[in-house]
């Protein structure tokens, strides 16, 4: 696993904006080296803003929408389209205006699609999705992410991985079904660690005063069961992409400010 890069920008609208560019260059290196990218996109405020800088972008253009793949590293188990699943707030922000290929969108199950309510199984379709979009010399059933974008929680969770959670201790599956999650809804569909470490790159981005403990924790060489957020890492690299108030808790040695 490698080790992680900080850098911090100034505030929340210029981390979402240097996140989207970083992006744009991310995956068009991608296309160049091997013709086509992969992404795993995450939710929450922040991500959903980098998303909407991206489609704002004059970068944009560059990507060769048609040759992207697009996931997600965890999902709100609701029905398609409800505002809350981080799908709706993706097509919203970003995918209903850029020419994807419907076919490389990889949402993760609903909860009125094939499984009905049963996030195990949906779990188990999106597995099986995953083990039949990897290649020779990936990781097994699952694909190396070019990038894979992930939001860290006050609580330093990842995706739907919260602390203490049975989900933490997966080795096997590459996606799980969550349920009691401390934070509504209830239950979701989560990629594992095993999955999240496959990827090339694993961005951690993060805003807000609320989150500098939970970042410092990660960054602590602290136990993922303990601080999800720890066992964030990718196989090539791993930045961690923060506002100067989600960085206030580091020592200043371990950050370096970033343009813009």
């Amino acid at each position: 696993m490698s080790t992680p890069t900080v850098l911090v920008h100034r505030d929340a609208g210029l981390l979402a904006q240097a996140v989207a560019a970083r992006l744009v260059t991310r995956i068009v290196e991608a296309q160049s080296a091997h013709g086509t990218a992969s992404v795993v996109l995450t939710g929450g405020g922040l991500g959903t803003a980098t998303l909407a800088a991206l489609a704002q972008s004059p970068g944009r253009d560059s990507i060769d929408w048609a040759r992207l793949d697009i996931w997600w590293g965890d999902e709100r188990f609701l029905p398609s389209g409800d505002p809350e699943r981080n799908e709706t707030g993706a097509r919203s922000a970003l995918l209903d205006h850029v020419p994807v290929d419907p076919r490389r969108v990889h949402a993760m199950p609903a909860s009125d699609g094939p499984d009905g309510d049963d996030p195990e199984a949906a779990a188990e379709r999106y597995a099986v999705e995953l083990g039949q979009a990897a290649r020779p010399g990936d990781h097994d059933d699952v694909p190396t992410f070019d990038v894979l974008l992930l939001g860290v929680g006050p609580d330093a969770h990842v995706a739907s991985l919260f602390p203490e959670q049975p989900a933490l201790h997966e080795t096997r599956r590459t996606v799980v079904a969550v349920r009691g999650a401390p934070k509504p809804p209830p239950t979701r569909i989560s990629l594992t660690l095993r999955s999240i470490q496959a990827a090339a790159d694993v961005w951690l981005i993060a805003a807000g005063a609320e989150k500098a403990g939970a970042i410092r924790m990660a960054l602590e060489a602290a136990g993922p069961v303990q601080v999800p957020a720890a066992g964030a890492r990718g196989q090539r690299s791993t930045l961690v992409l923060l506002d100067q108030a989600a960085a206030s808790a580091l020592p200043p040695g371990l950050t370096r400010l970033a343009s813009p």
